[in-house]
């Protein structure tokens, strides 16, 4: 059957974001589907299309996906009236594509919560059935962060959340806590799974070959923050950690933030005016990259601004990166991979908003590399008995078109 998929965002992995929707449509392709992958231009990914534009999109098949890109470039540095006004223009785009394109099943994938408008039309005005992927709670997050405080805005954002979940047939959520959250909205249980992000157990294998950035020598321990430099990362925390280091006279432990987004530029000016000699920041890179580097790092830094929404309501995929190579995480916020970091001894636990404790842990790591080690073997065997994206695909898949079948 073909499926139409909306993700704003998407990137292959030649990009470096996420890609589980590349490895999504990849999978509906090997179960004999056809997917017309509509996206726009996101700094940080790559569609694979390099013909020029016209009409303000071009169209290619990559992969053996039919990618449908629309010239909204979008980028996390970007204001907010800018970002609004791309995800506006991205949904009427989409509009558009759902009266015009023939397709059996319409599915659409969060961040932006706008990407489900396409979905309503296309339930409503051509009754074809619709799929949606809830991947943050809006407008939960955006709220607890404080990014939106227009009584109105947050009105109309809850209205349009309510309207995507219901006129989905069915939805995916990426965590246990976006699940309770949809079915707080007067969704059944049954019509949503859990589906959560996966790790690439191809890409991040051993027969990469890994490096370590100038710098950085073989005995230094290598903590990795591999993501968005967003407000929502909390990454002020990590130069805390650093200061805390620095007075302790600590040189063997470096932090590498590998990665873009808007608070990127106060973290440079930050680490230069305090001379952070243990900090090192540099731009993203594409997936096989990252994993040569992770290859080669110690462990892994999983860091959140301390707001409540996030302990349940995420899934990072980060996260999911960090344990496919093979590397204990450290962890900064209670919540569900918290849980999982915990019962799986694959990693460290600190509280919050607590740089000593952070820095107590990473130097409790450079001297106990071998216990460090065990608990990287444990992260991989997690990535692999639960993980796997092969066989979460599968599952996605079935859920997916299942609808169709009237499963």
């Amino acid at each position: 059957m073909r499926i139409i998929y909306f993700h704003q965002h998407f990137s292959t992995p030649k990009g470096a974001t996420g890609i589980r929707s590349y490895e999504m449509a990849r999978s509906l392709i090997s179960h004999g589907h056809h997917v017309i992958m509509v996206c726009g231009s996101y700094g940080g990914g790559a569609t694979g299309l390099s013909i020029p534009f016209t009409a303000g999109q071009r169209r290619g098949n990559v992969d053996g996906i039919d990618v449908i890109e629309f010239d909204l470039t979008y980028a996390n540095s970007d204001g907010f009236i800018r970002r609004t006004l791309i995800f506006i223009k991205f949904a009427i785009f989409g509009i558009r594509l759902t009266i015009t394109e023939r397709y059996d099943i319409l599915f659409a994938t969060t961040t932006p919560l706008t990407a489900g408008i396409p979905g309503i039309f296309a339930r409503w005005l051509r009754m074809k059935p619709f799929v949606f992927e809830v991947r943050d709670l809006w407008p939960e997050l955006p709220k607890a962060m404080g990014v939106i405080k227009n009584p109105i805005l947050l009105y109309a954002t809850s209205c349009l959340e309510w309207l995507c979940y219901h006129s989905a047939h069915r939805l995916i959520g990426l965590s246990p806590g976006i699940v309770e959250g949809v079915v707080s909205r007067g969704i059944a249980p049954e019509r949503i799974l859990e589906v959560s992000n996966g790790c690439d157990l191809e890409i991040f294998s051993n027969k990469v070959k890994p490096w370590r950035p100038d710098g950085i020598s073989e005995e230094d321990l290598l903590a990795v923050f591999a993501g968005t430099h967003g407000v929502a990362n909390g990454l002020d925390a990590l130069l805390d950690v650093a200061l805390d280091l620095k007075l302790r006279g600590q040189k063997k432990i470096k932090l590498l933030l590998i990665g873009q987004g808007k608070i990127k530029p106060m973290l440079l000016e930050r680490v230069k005016r305090e001379e952070l000699s243990n900090v090192l920041l540099l731009d993203p890179v594409e997936k096989e990259q990252l994993a040569s580097l992770l290859a080669a790092s110690d462990i892994g830094i999983q860091v959140l601004a301390n707001i409540p929404a996030f302990y349940y309501g995420t899934s990072p995929n980060k996260f999911f990166d960090y344990i496919a190579a093979g590397l204990p995480v450290i962890n900064n916020y209670p919540g569900w991979l918290s849980e999982l970091v915990k019962e799986n001894n694959c990693g460290l636990i600190v509280p919050p908003d607590d740089p000593k404790a952070f820095a107590d842990a990473l130097e409790w790591a450079v001297n106990n590399k071998s216990c460090l080690q065990q608990m990287g073997l444990r992260s991989r065997t997690l990535a692999e008995t639960q993980f796997d994206r092969v066989k979460l695909a599968d599952r996605w898949v079935g859920w997916v078109t299942g609808l169709r079948a009237g499963v």
